[in-house]
């Protein structure tokens, strides 16, 4: 049984890169100098103009990648039917044109929907958002972790065991689709959700086994009223557990409030990405990492903070 998995892992990871790595040629990459992180920007916080003229923007502002979340850009088409070949390609062309990678397609729905109904649904649209990355040449289909009602509200059943393989059954569905199609599959944990801190995605992980599942590390997502005194221990603990497997990074910064934790742009709130940003800077190189909640008045300084810290660590 191990020799079969290892074989079809071999066989997805050459289909979804074109080649393949072997574990023993695989350098540390510590020390690495010249592979810098590329910073990008969730496309929806980006001064609406018309799509074209919206990813020339990104381009002309220094961004290498943007976070695409179809449903939430005007004009653009989100319908599983409307999810062609054609218009794949046609975005495609845009993006290529101005140098700016698709670093996730955004797919942020509810695994864990219990009526059956709207499931098949879900079902059917992550199913298309793969099909379409496949075609878009998108870095990855990322999502959240769901909880176990049909509002896809915060509830203390969130963090039951039931819940947990609730979500993991789905999205080991999802993820064969992945495999098949050779496209990245991210999971973002989040402290509301079913998967909320690091030990239950590295169960999710585990469970699922699969080299087209990663992490989307979001440090802010990971917080809430109840634990971000105590957040350096948090990242600490999230990169020693699921280092490994991080393949995007989300930017952003939090103040608290009487009603939680707001997000807000990076540099904004109390985050410090010292620590997190030196992990990057040494273990992952290239990575794409998004800013979040940031506003076409604000997102310069926050991105001039972000690559402050990162050229200092």
């Amino acid at each position: 049984m191990v020799s079969r998995d290892i074989g079809v892992s071999r066989h997805i990871l050459t289909r979804t890169f074109g080649f393949l790595i072997d574990n023993q040629c695989v350098a540390d990459t510590e020390g690495t100098e010249g592979n810098d992180m590329q910073l990008g920007i969730r496309l929806h916080d980006t001064e609406n103009l018309p799509f074209e003229e919206r990813i020339a923007a990104v381009h002309e502002m220094g961004y290498k990648c943007g976070h695409l979340a179809l449903s939430k850009i005007p004009g653009l088409p989100a319908a599983p039917a409307a999810l062609t070949p054609g218009y794949a390609m046609y975005l495609r062309r845009v993006f290529e044109k101005n140098d700016v990678d698709v670093a996730v397609l955004g797919c942020y729905l509810n695994l864990a929907d219990p009526d059956e109904d709207r499931l098949k649904v879900i079902r059917g649209k992550y199913e298309a958002s793969i099909r379409f990355a496949s075609l878009l040449g998108a870095g990855m289909v990322g999502t959240e972790t769901g909880a176990p009602n049909s509002e896809y509200k915060s509830c203390p059943e969130c963090r039951s065991e039931e819940a947990l393989e609730s979500f993991i059954r789905e999205l080991k569905s999802v993820v064969r689709i992945a495999e098949n199609f050779g496209v990245m599959f991210a999971i973002e944990p989040v402290a509301k959700h079913i998967v909320w801190n690091a030990d239950r995605a590295r169960i999710v992980l585990d469970e699922v086994a699969s080299p087209n599942l990663g992490i989307i590390f979001d440090p802010v997502n990971l917080l809430d009223e109840s634990n971000y005194q105590n957040r350096d221990e948090i990242f600490a603990h999230t990169i020693e557990v699921l280092g490994d497997d991080i393949i995007m990074l989300h930017l952003k910064d939090f103040v608290p409030g009487e009603g939680g934790l707001k997000s807000v742009g990076c540099g904004l709130g109390e985050m410090d990405y010292t620590r997190i940003l030196k992990f990057i800077k040494e273990k992952k190189p290239y990575i794409h990492a998004t800013l979040e909640n940031t506003t076409p008045a604000d997102h310069a300084s926050c991105r001039d903070r972000i690559l402050d810290i990162y050229e200092r660590s």
